[in-house]
Parts: structure tokens; sequence; C-alpha cells
């Protein structure tokens, strides 16, 4: 049937569509003849991902694009419409964190995302592929420069004037040339130029040093040596104020190694690698690759420097930024590099990548063996509860052995004893009632955290909206550890070696971390508004507010009068604080 349909296939560029024995669309690709493409998955032989594709496909589909540019784009929509398990490499990339010097009179730092989409005027620098690493910098520069820290005026100075990391500029007059002096040296130092920020810091610890103040002049010392290890990774700089992403690539025909640099200013400031599976071939798999990279919100820099091989006016139309491949001098060689970075990041990682695969796919394999079921989605519940108070549920989400964490869900629940049954019953029916009415895509697996009890519960649901959803259920041994599973009835021992134990024991470790933390923020704020209900003329509305301004009875007894008085009345902010400067510290909850 395939090889008929595939005579009716035009020479047309276009993108095409596999779909496996369920009808679910597995993978999505582009191609410039869809006939030749096509046809290449069934002739010959094929290694790797690509042989596990077309061991699963049973039909496919194609649409016809006018160009290669509408082909790249229509391309990116279906992989987001479908979410097909075979396109890992443009599911996987996160966009990048920034830092942002927002453009207020007093400007403030922060570290952001989604920066294609901020309508109001800033000042952007980055990426940081590690947010802990734009986090640090923020730090640094907001300890150097006393810049505005709250995102609202207070009606007096706050903790930050006290300690010399704000001018306060609530209460006092700062003149606008120091603020715009501050402004400029921090962007003098985020563009690479560290002179400045060097100089201060220097000075700094030698006169805390000359007072005698160590301590102080040891976290001037560390400060100056972060600085350093930034400095070092901007050592390589092509000294024409470019900005530029460097793609460097090396292949072994099964994995797609990228050592991307970022080229901020013509410094280097960060570098990323990703290591991918190959399914079509090297020249689409990166042309996908940096489409996609930069349709995550990352920022387009000037230039991009890529191989040749590649489409460069395709990616340029579709863009809209310079692209080539420098052919000789300082260019070539940092491409170079990054193509030997790529290199040996795929000989470094490709056992990691195998035993990962293992651990994730492979384990996912095994359970569809088990049970006889094809499983790419598992939705995985548990309950939590402190003897029957704050009842709540957590749901976690894998595919194809991976966590896929934006599809978590938590619950409250209404169920406010200690009944497991009726919680799950609960919880289940809201989840797939709303699926149900949203025609959303169903998981192939439920996997409860619990014996039989909850898998009746769970059955009773599913049969109630007349769903056909298999169950299994987790059951643990005498020393609560799980090494059964149940299925139709049946109790099935599982190998405490195998894959298939170690990702079923992530699965559970997973959704119970994810609960049990979404029952201590509720815990938290019951007690929060337990302590509140103390004070006359705190109400609930009053209390929503101090806990969603301080979040826990701890912050908000740091916290003065004045303070508290921008929620309260001046009466009510002295009674609290009088009420939580009595509070015995081991009373107070979290």
């Amino acid at each position: 049937m395939l090889r008929e349909k595939l005579l009716l296939v035009p020479n047309n560029p276009g993108c095409y569509l596999m779909h496996d024995k369920t009808g679910e669309v597995i993978y999505v690709g582009k191609a410039k003849n869809l006939k030749n493409r096509l046809s290449s998955y069934f002739n010959g032989t094929h290694t790797g991902k690509t042989a596990k594709l077309v061991s699963e496909i049973v039909d496919f589909e194609y649409v016809i694009t006018n160009t290669e540019v509408e082909c790249l784009v229509l391309e990116i929509n279906l992989i987001k419409k479908y979410n097909p398990k075979y396109n890992i490499m443009l599911k996987d990339d996160k966009s990048y964190p920034y830092i942002e010097l927002s453009n207020d009179k007093v400007p403030r730092l922060s570290v952001v995302r989604n920066v294609n989409r901020k309508k109001r005027s800033s000042c952007i620098f980055g990426p940081y592929p590690n947010v802990s690493a734009a986090r640090n910098v923020v730090n640094l520069l907001n300890r150097i420069y006393p810049l505005k820290k709250c995102s609202n005026y207070g009606k007096d100075v706050c903790l930050y004037y006290h300690i010399h990391e704000c001018l306060g500029y609530c209460k006092y007059n700062v003149p606008q040339e120091k603020i715009d002096e501050m402004k400029n040296n921090i962007i003098k130092f985020l563009k690479g130029d560290s002179k400045e920020v060097v100089e201060k810091l220097t000075d700094s610890m030698n006169q805390a040093s000359e007072a005698l103040n160590f301590e102080r002049a040891i976290e001037y010392k560390e400060m100056l040596e972060f600085i350093d290890v930034i400095l070092n990774r901007q050592r390589i700089n092509l000294n024409d104020g470019i900005d530029r992403d460097i793609f460097g690539v090396y292949s072994d025909s099964v994995y797609l190694s990228i050592q991307v640099f970022f080229l901020r200013g013509g410094s280097l400031v960060e570098r990323r690698v990703s290591v991918i599976p190959i399914i079509e071939d090297e020249v689409n798999t990166l042309e996908s690759f940096i489409t996609n990279f930069y349709d995550k919100d990352n920022l387009k820099p000037k230039e991009i420097f890529a191989p040749n091989y590649i489409n460069h006016g395709l990616l340029m139309e579709h863009l809209g930024v310079k692209v080539l491949t420098p052919l000789k001098g300082e260019k070539k060689k940092l491409f170079d590099l990054a193509c030997s970075n790529a290199k040996m990041s795929l000989e470094k990682e490709k056992e990691l990548i195998l035993k990962d695969e293992a651990r994730t796919e492979g384990a996912n394999g095994e359970l569809e063996r088990l049970l006889n079921l094809k499983i790419n989605r598992i939705e995985i519940f548990d309950n939590s509860n402190l003897f029957g108070s704050f009842s709540v549920s957590g749901m976690v989400v894998f595919l194809n052995g991976r966590p896929l964490k934006s599809e978590y869900r938590k619950y409250k629940v209404s169920v406010d004893k200690n009944d497991d049954f009726n919680t799950m019953k609960e919880v289940i029916y809201r989840r797939y009632f709303r699926l149900l009415i949203n025609n959303e895509k169903m998981p192939d697996l439920i996997i409860v955290d619990g014996g039989k009890n909850q898998m009746n519960a769970c059955f009773s649901v599913l049969n109630s909206l007349n769903l056909n959803i298999p169950v299994l259920g987790l059951k643990k041994n005498d020393k609560h550890q799980t090494d059964t599973l149940i299925y139709l009835g049946r109790e099935i021992p599982i190998d405490k070696t195998s894959d298939l134990f170690h990702l079923l024991t992530r699965m559970q470790t997973e959704v119970h971390e994810y609960t049990i933390n979404y029952h201590r923020t509720i815990r938290s704020k019951g007690n929060i508004s337990s302590v509140l209900s103390n004070i006359e003329g705190i109400g609930e509305v009053r209390k929503k507010e101090l806990i969603k301004r301080f979040g826990s009875i701890k912050r908000m007894k740091e916290q003065s009068i004045d303070e508290l008085s921008s929620i309260l009345p001046i009466n009510t902010a002295r009674k609290l604080y009088e009420y939580l400067q009595n509070m015995d510290m081991k009373d107070e909850p979290n």
C-alpha cells in the first residue's frame, strides 16, 4: 500500500507527516523533493533513530508548498501542532535567559525570558545558557551599583537602603546624573568592558582591608574572582563589535553535535552544545535546528556562521539575518574552533547519550513489551495530606520515557479527610472530564502510585466517562519498596536491576516530590492564614494580600510597622507587628 502511494507523490517541495498504527503523527519532515525524500525511507537500509522510525511507519501524508521558505515555516507549525516524538531536537531546546536593564527613570536589573515579546524598550544582554550565571551577574551588579530593587516604591526606605544597595529613591531625590553614570557603567560591563567595575571593587577591597574589615574585603575579592572567570570566557574576541552566533557542527552519521558560540560585541560571552539524532539527513537536521533555535524567543544576532553545505539563502530569507561561512582569517579560526568543540562534545557525550536512551526510551519500550501496549504518553498520580487536612494531588507526565514538565498538573482536593479512594476519584474525574470536553489527547497509560484500592477508584471514573485507558498500579512490599506491577488483575514482579525499574522509580520520585512540594505550599499558606486570623482587623482580603506580598510568617516578622502599613491600617499593622515579635520562633510556620 505504501509503495503504491509513493508512486503518486509529486516532485514538489513540501512537508510530510509519518503516522504509526494508531494514526498518531510520529514525525514531521520537509523536503525540496517530496517524492525522493519519502522514497528514501522505504528503500535501502537505515540505522539509529531512522531505523526505529521506519519500523513504526504505517502511513504518511504530505502538504505541497510553493517555496522552500513556506516549507520551513510549515514544518515548524506542524511540529508545534502534533508534537511528534521523533522530532526530538525541535522540542527540547528552551529559550535562554537574558539580562534586562529597564528603561525607567531609575532602572532595574533583572533576568528575563521571552525577550522578543517585550513591548517596552529596554537594554537586553545575553543570552546566558546558564541561568545561574545570569543571576550571579545581576546580583553582582546590584551589590556594586545601588539601583532600585523594589518593583513599587514604598512609603519609606527598606533594608536595601540600610545595607547600601539602594539610594532610597522612594524617599530621597537622587540626582539623575548619578543614576545615568551607574547605568552607563553597567552597560559597559555587560558589553564586555569591566574596567570601571574592577577599579571600583579593587578600591573597595583595599579600603575594607585598611579598615581591618577583612570579612568585607574577602567579599570584594570573591567578586573580583567571579569577574575574572567571566573575562576568561571573553578572551576570544574578533574586535569588530558585531553580535553573531556561530554554529559549529560535527556528525558521525547517527548523531549531530552542534556547538553554538554566542559572540556579543565581538566577544565570546557564552556557549552551548546540543547532541541530537539525525532522522532525515545532516543538512535538513541542521537547518531545522537553526530555524527552531530562533523560534524559541532567542534574540537574533546580526550574523550567523554556519557550514557552507546548508541553504544560506533559505535561512536568510526566513530569519532576516546574514548567514555565511567564513573562509579565512580569525573568523575561520573561530568557526573551526566551534566545530572542534562539537566533535569533542560528541565523542565525550555519546556513551552518556546511549545510556540515557536505554534508561528512558529503552525502558519505555521494555514496559510496552511487558504490557503488550503501544506507550508514548504516561500520566502518573500521587496524593498527599496531613492527618486528613490540606489534601492535594499531583500528576506528572512522561513522554517516551522523559518527563514533560510543562504538562504537570496539581489539584487541591475538596475531600478534606484521609480518604485515598475518593481523593483519587475526584482527581481522575477532573483530569479526564476536562480532556474530554476540550477534545485533548488522552494518555496511553495511567499509573497510580498505590495498590488495588486506588486502581478501583480510577477504573470507576474511567468507566463512567466511557474511557478505555489502561491503568497500571505500583505495589510496595513490607519495606515500602515497589517490587510488583498490577495490571489487568495480574501481579507482575519487576527486576530491580532493570532499566524499567529505574524508570518507574524515577516516575514515583518525580510525582511524589511534585505533590509534596505543592502540599507544603498549601499547608504553609494555611498556617499563615491561621496566624493572621488572631489579629483583629485582618480579613480574607488582607490575608491574601499579606501572603502574596511576603509569602511566610518569617518574612512578615522581618518587616517594620511602616512596611506592614502599606497593606494594613496603621493600628492593625502595629497589632500584627507586636504579635509577630512576641511569637516563639519555633512555633512559626515556614
